[in-house]
């Protein structure tokens, strides 16, 4: 029997985060050389990076049962940060940015049902929801031990790292 080799499990693990994230190859190669200037460890600044983009954060809040719909949700100009309107998913959230629902958003059946939804998922500690005014607030970046996902970044690190 065949041993993988180590580039077909780096890449397949670089892979899967894509999938997990919904992102293009290119979104990634950018999202990666970003996390790869940051200070400190490139692998956990990616999963950082990819945690605060603005879909994800949408997700995690419970404005969407999944990372598609909430990038839909705001493609769709349904979402407001600080008190502005994006409708870039890969706009990064940062500490202290209040992210809300727009008023005529609050009756789509569809949001109302995925934040219903969001208590039994529940909330990331670095965000704060406010279910009731359709509102949530970033108190501080992820961190790594809060990403529970299944990620080795050490094998995508090594990957590009070739």
């Amino acid at each position: 029997m065949r041993k993988e080799s180590d580039y077909a499990i780096q890449l397949r693990e670089k892979q899967k985060v894509r999938r997990m994230y919904g992102m293009m190859e290119g979104q990634f190669n950018k999202c990666f050389q970003h996390s790869e200037r940051q200070k400190g460890v490139t692998g956990e600044n990616l999963l950082i990076n990819l945690e605060r983009r603005l879909d994800n954060a949408v997700y995690r809040m419970g404005f969407a049962s999944s990372r598609s719909q909430a990038r839909q949700v705001v493609k769709h100009n349904h979402i407001l940060v600080n008190a502005k309107r994006v409708n870039i998913p890969s706009f990064l959230v940062s500490v202290n940015d209040i992210i809300t629902l727009k008023e005529k958003s609050r009756k789509v059946d569809v949001i109302n049902d995925s934040l219903e939804a969001v208590v039994r998922r529940g909330v990331p500690s670095w965000l704060e929801l406010d279910k009731d005014n359709y509102k949530a607030t970033v108190k501080s970046l992820p961190d790594r031990q809060e990403i529970t996902m299944p990620i080795q970044e050490q094998l995508i690190v090594e990957l590009y790292s070739k």
